[in-house]
């Protein structure tokens, strides 16, 4: 939605989305996590925004800005470029408010949140290989067809919609001492630290963006929007190559700390979720956990702290591999490559050796073609289950022992 620039969003504003979302928009819970606060020291409570309707916050930023179109513009349709859980908000409740609902993504824009979208009742242009190029062309589309863009943060109806969250933090948890944000363009962010601020001074408040794609921790330090080069994440979320205008402006006076993670915190965040919390969360929305056990605040060691579980959309064939992913960084899954006898029972004895040190062996690839000038001898490739990293020390120090000579390992 076009906008005048603005360098606030008034509590005004956030109250009053907050009363214009009351009935549409579910009231997730914010429970208290025995296992998180025993593995993290910190008292944790969840805030389980991955139970709205579309899987996501994101609904609460785009109905209210669709709730505030004119009559016009809600007739002629919003147009926006995402490839994710933006446009499942707009389609959703586009749908429930009947006004027409246009999505540009990327070609290559998983599929299905691309089904979704048009099973919401949106029109999906797939445009593109990147998300510039297809938020040129849904800006193009919107000048071409007069509709209405909506970004999906830097927009100040969709900051005061993602804002009345804390609203409902400060209810559920009232004596919270922190509460830790995931952060691509500053939406959540700024509308949170507005009613949070104004509320409550003394709660941290605790940014966290991936370290490949840390452009709002840049932005602020300019005081400025600053591109940043983005390599690929897990928290695809959060994949912003520069913050908004209007959300660093927003936050840049208000209470903050931003801090980074790094790819293996994010699987082993999702891993852990997974695992002691028995629910399915994006990369985006495992940051905050991933902020705990990366080490970064150590600070927050017996404190009452709120995670923010944004968002739940992920292919579940993409969470499977990120699951695989996080074992590995758990020391739960071990690949190692060893030169064995290639005579009748070298392969016998290497099982031998890993059975007896306890390791369960899920794949085995016995390589003859590549394995060297030495005819003797052959390389395998083992993948084995494992208990932890003390238990990858003691299968090496067995396979030693045994005379197994261990040529490379990946732990």
């Amino acid at each position: 939605m076009k906008t005048q620039a603005t360098t606030t969003v008034p509590l005004s504003a956030v109250v009053a989305a907050r009363t214009r979302l009351n009935g549409v928009i579910v009231r997730t819970s914010c429970l208290e996590s025995p296992a998180l606060s025993e593995l993290t020291g910190a008292q944790v409570f969840c805030k389980q925004e991955h139970l709205q309707r579309t899987g996501s916050f994101k609904e609460r930023g785009a109905r209210n800005a669709l709730a505030q179109l004119p009559s016009e513009q809600a007739r002629s349709g919003v147009i926006a470029a995402s490839a994710g859980n933006h446009a499942l908000g707009l389609a959703w409740h586009g749908r429930s408010l009947n006004i027409p609902v246009t999505v540009v993504m990327p070609r290559f824009a998983p599929l299905v949140k691309v089904a979704r979208c048009r099973q919401f009742g949106a029109t999906v242009v797939l445009h593109g290989d990147t998300f510039d190029e297809a938020r040129a062309e849904a800006s193009r589309l919107a000048e071409e067809r007069k509709l209405t863009y909506v970004h999906p943060f830097d927009d100040p109806h969709v900051i005061a919609g993602q804002g009345t969250l804390a609203f409902e933090i400060l209810e559920q948890v009232p004596d919270a001492e922190a509460v830790i944000v995931p952060v691509g363009g500053g939406g959540l962010l700024a509308g949170m630290s507005t009613v949070l601020q104004a509320l409550k001074p003394d709660l941290q408040i605790i940014g966290v963006e991936p370290a490949n794609a840390a452009c709002f921790a840049a932005g602020l330090a300019a005081e400025a929007p600053v591109r940043v080069a983005t390599r690929y994440t897990l928290a695809d979320g959060l994949a912003v190559a520069e913050a908004g205008r209007h959300t660093l402006a927003i936050v840049r006076p208000l209470a903050h700390r931003m801090v980074e993670v790094g790819e293996e915190d994010i699987a082993l965040s999702m891993l852990r979720l997974a695992e002691l919390e028995k629910c399915i969360i994006e990369g985006a929305g495992a940051a905050g956990l991933a902020a705990l056990l990366s080490g970064s605040l150590k600070d927050l060691a017996g404190r009452r702290v709120v995670l923010l579980l944004t968002g739940g959309n992920i292919d579940p064939l993409a969470h499977s591999r990120v699951i695989e992913r996080g074992l590995a960084a758990d020391g739960r899954i071990y690949r190692f490559d060893v030169l064995i006898s290639d005579r009748p029972g070298g392969l016998a004895h290497l099982s031998s050796v890993l059975a007896a040190a306890g390791a369960n062996v899920t794949e085995i690839v016995h390589n003859r073609t590549f394995a060297g000038p030495d005819l003797s001898r052959v390389h395998v490739l083992c993948t084995v289950e494992t208990r932890d990293r003390a238990h990858i020390a003691e299968i090496q120090q067995s396979l030693s022992k045994n005379g197994v000579e261990l040529a490379g390992a990946q732990p």
